[in-house]
């Protein structure tokens, strides 16, 4: 009901609030004292039966682009029911509010958009972000979701209709770890873009023109964090889906110094060290006996191999050698000592082996006992590919992590019956049980939806100043242990995603423990910290 901070909402008005609008779950009292009477049907329903209607206008549309339109609708009119919706069934509706559909939706956004959602900071705007920042109702945010668009789920640079990604990301934060949305901010710098259909496109909403060069995107960037922490002190700064140097870039500037993390670099890792550690649990490996190689050597190959290394540091091995069990390729082949054009953060993993850029012949010479592709490349893992891998292990682990489904290395169907059944197999999808010989097998999602709700609700609760990669680690090794044994012994890599809200909360405790543990919480420790952290987490129910 309106609040002290919404007192004057009557009417329209108030139906029109998606933060206060209750629909047809306005009691009568509440109609005459609102001035509703006569604006809503005379049936007083519940949250459930309004829910229930929900699902079958759901049921009714003929894609799950328009299931995404109808729901961001529903946001638009009432925010309780939108969640209580996306928390009835997260199985269903994270495909269809994230990955896949959300490919669809950034192709189209500017031609979909119906009615604003977060801030877009334009380049434009540089020398006043602060100023354009405080324009935002909301004083108390905890978590900014920012992209330039620059880099979208292997789609490139599409500008302002990447603005799909924060708001599905943020959405996700809420239904699947309980952050309560008000605290919430998806961001769009605006840039410019280097697709020239999307300029020519009269449709297209974001600026019709090139990226600036590198040091003026330093400044705007540079002013844009430093406003963040003026405007929302105690805000965590998500970079998500930037183009992949600059997201190296400025994790690499700024993780030391403001409360922030990449995703793409970041949780992409620690879901893929959380589904290997899985992996090496069926086997009864360490981790430190692993090869791995990798097919893309991007933001998220190499966020992946760094998150590895420090892993395997870890449980003993040095750096060196925890680097030489990673073998990365990218798009010129072979990360090897005779290259010249690689990247700082590239060359610590060149080899001293001849050039290649045969993926099967790499196979041969590395002998990898994980394959993990990262490269946006469709059906690279041939089955000549998927062969190989299980005639030099047992158990080949084979991650084929690219998006969206076109861009996937290999299916579940191929990494299974190329492979005799052997493969432990996750995908950056979810792909259906495949049955083959008589046996199901169970393929994994290696989603970040795994591990950025939780960081993001143990980072709301916590308050710590920055976020380190032990804290990330520490996300992994909390997911892992979440796949009881009777599960590994199915050949699953995740706990189901029917319980995602109970395994974010419990990996959210953990993460939580362990900042207190480290001395780095900014709150006061509580007695009983899953008790304390239920007690922050977002419900969504009509107040009285």
């Amino acid at each position: 009901m309106p609040t002290a901070s919404t007192p004057h909402l009557r009417g329209m008005s108030l139906l029109n609030d998606a933060s206060q609008n209750k629909g047809t779950a306005f009691t009568a009292e509440e109609r005459r004292q609102y001035g509703l009477e006569g604006l809503l049907p005379t049936h007083v329903e519940s949250l459930d039966r309004q829910v229930e209607r929900i699902h079958r206008h759901l049921e009714a549309k003929p894609s799950d682009l328009e299931r995404y339109i109808y729901l961001s609708g529903l946001r638009d009119q009432n925010e309780t029911l939108f969640y209580r919706v996306l928390m009835s069934n997260p199985a269903k509706f994270v495909p269809i509010i994230y990955a896949p559909t959300l490919a669809a939706v950034c192709q189209q956004f500017s031609h979909i958009y119906r009615r604003p959602r977060g801030m877009y900071i334009s380049l434009e705007m540089k020398g006043r972000i602060e100023e354009v920042l405080r324009n935002w109702p909301v004083d108390d945010v905890r978590v900014i979701c920012v992209t330039t668009g620059g880099r979208i789920l292997g789609l490139g640079d599409i500008g302002v209709n990447g603005m799909g990604i924060p708001i599905g990301k943020l959405n996700l934060y809420t239904a699947c770890g309980a952050v309560p949305p008000k605290v919430l901010l998806p961001i769009q710098l605006d840039i410019g873009t280097t697709n020239s259909a999307l300029r020519a496109d009269p449709l297209y909403l974001g600026l019709r023109r090139e990226p600036p060069s590198q040091d003026v995107l330093d400044e705007f960037v540079e002013e844009f964090v430093q406003a963040v922490q003026t405007v929302f002190p105690r805000c965590c700064l998500h970079f998500e889906d930037w183009k992949g140097t600059d997201a190296i870039r400025y994790l690499e500037k700024y993780f030391p110094r403001v409360r922030c993390y990449n995703d793409d670099i970041q949780g992409t890792a620690a879901v893929t060290l959380a589904g290997l550690i899985t992996a090496l649990r069926i086997k009864n490996e360490p981790l430190t006996k692993q090869r791995v190689l990798f097919l893309g050597a991007g933001s998220s190959g190499l966020g992946i191999a760094n998150m590895l290394v420090t892993a395997m540091q870890k449980e003993g091995l040095s750096e060196a050698d925890a680097v030489s069990r990673m073998t990365l390729m990218d798009v010129d082949g072979l990360l090897e000592t005779s290259r010249t054009d690689l990247s700082p953060q590239q060359a610590r993993f060149a080899k001293d082996m001849p050039p290649s850029r045969d993926l099967l012949a790499t196979i041969k010479a590395a002998k990898p006992t994980v394959l993990i592709g990262v490269s946006t490349c469709g059906g690279a893992f041939t089955q000549a590919v998927v062969e190989e891998m299980a005639a030099l292990n047992e158990r080949p682990v084979i991650f084929a992590l690219s998006l969206p489904a076109k861009n996937a290395e290999c299916t579940a169907e191929q990494a299974y019956s190329w492979s005799d059944g052997r493969a432990l197999f996750a995908a950056g999808l979810q792909y259906p049980e495949v049955t083959l010989n008589e046996k199901t097998f169970y393929p994994g999602q290696a989603n970040n939806f795994y591990i950025f709700p939780a960081l993001g609700l143990a980072v709301y609760a916590t308050c710590p100043d920055l976020i380190t990669d032990d804290m990330v680690i520490k996300a992994a090794k909390a997911l892992a242990d979440q796949v009881d044994p009777a599960a590994q012994e199915r050949g699953r890599l995740f706990p189901p995603q029917s319980e995602i809200l109970e395994v974010s909360i419990t990996s959210a405790t953990r993460i939580a423990e362990f900042i207190f543990d480290q001395g780095a919480a900014t709150v006061e420790r509580p007695q009983d910290i899953r008790a304390w952290i239920e007690s922050l987490i977002y419900t969504p129910g009509y107040k009285d």
